[in-house]
């Protein structure tokens, strides 16, 4: 019984101490303790403790100054593992480098992970909007060109169970109904790409296509974002088009490299 009970305390430990380095990872660059607790549910002497533990394993660190907490340098190693050594990013970042230089704009891939997408990676061209998209970045499935792709991989009923409805609107064109979502998803596995046009921000818009593995199941995603004058319904046919065939071009690459035929 004492096994049992040390273990189970070990594990809430854990589950804590990642829960705090997740508030870390919240939107804001650096937190008070009394941040970390409100974002965590923890209490503040709490919250301080494992701060405090965090610091000295270097996967945090306090600014000596205003003393208020971020993370920590400490950590890269760790994230640069995971990322690097992801069969998709190894797959796509040459691919995703050259497809962003040729066309100016903005070049992802992402995975699922549960009900959103994670970027493994971003480059962007002389013509994309600024972004501060980063690999691990998460972002809706049904309201970026990428993550319609990767629903189109799933059964209406499976994509009804992952996000219920209504769907979150993002803007005013954002696809809130599974519905509509399923008419989208029926043309994206007709035509093999998906648009999508200012349904997650304003002025933006993307091209994507799926990417599969050797099995053929679509496991990730390629796009290209940009402005709407650029990639949205007022851009010219053969413009867009030509986009439309570089970011199929850029999924298949990916996708070969994965053992795809």
């Amino acid at each position: 019984m004492a096994t049992r009970a040390t273990d189970a305390g070990t594990n809430q430990s854990v589950e804590r101490a990642v829960s705090v380095l997740r508030a870390l990872d919240s939107g804001r660059a650096e937190l008070r303790v009394s941040d970390v607790a409100e974002l965590t549910g923890l209490g503040s002497s709490t919250a301080s403790r494992l701060l405090s533990t965090l610091e000295r394993l270097d996967m945090v660190e306090r600014d000596p100054v205003s003393n208020l907490y971020r993370i920590s340098l400490g950590t890269l190693s760790l994230a640069a593992t995971a990322v690097n050594r992801h069969p998709v990013h190894r797959a796509a970042r040459t691919v995703l480098q050259d497809l962003a230089a040729r066309t100016g704009l903005g070049a992802n891939v992402a995975v699922r992970r549960g009900d959103v997408l994670m970027f493994l990676c971003n480059f962007e061209g002389a013509r994309a909007p600024k972004s501060y998209t980063q690999a691990g970045h998460t972002a809706p499935l049904h309201a970026t060109g990428i993550g319609k792709c990767l629903l189109s991989g799933l059964a209406p009923k499976e994509r009804r169970t992952l996000l219920p409805e209504p769907l979150d609107a993002h803007t005013e064109f954002t696809t809130v109904s599974h519905d509509l979502l399923d008419e989208e998803l029926a043309e994206v596995r007709r035509v093999g790409y998906a648009v999508e046009a200012e349904e997650r921000a304003l002025g933006r818009a993307s091209l994507a296509a799926p990417v599969r593995d050797a099995s053929g199941d679509v496991v990730a995603a390629v796009s290209l974002w940009g402005p709407t004058s650029v990639l949205g319904t007022d851009a010219g046919d053969d413009a867009r088009g030509a986009l439309v065939r570089e970011v199929i071009e850029a999924a298949d690459a990916v996708s070969q490299a994965l053992g795809a035929v």
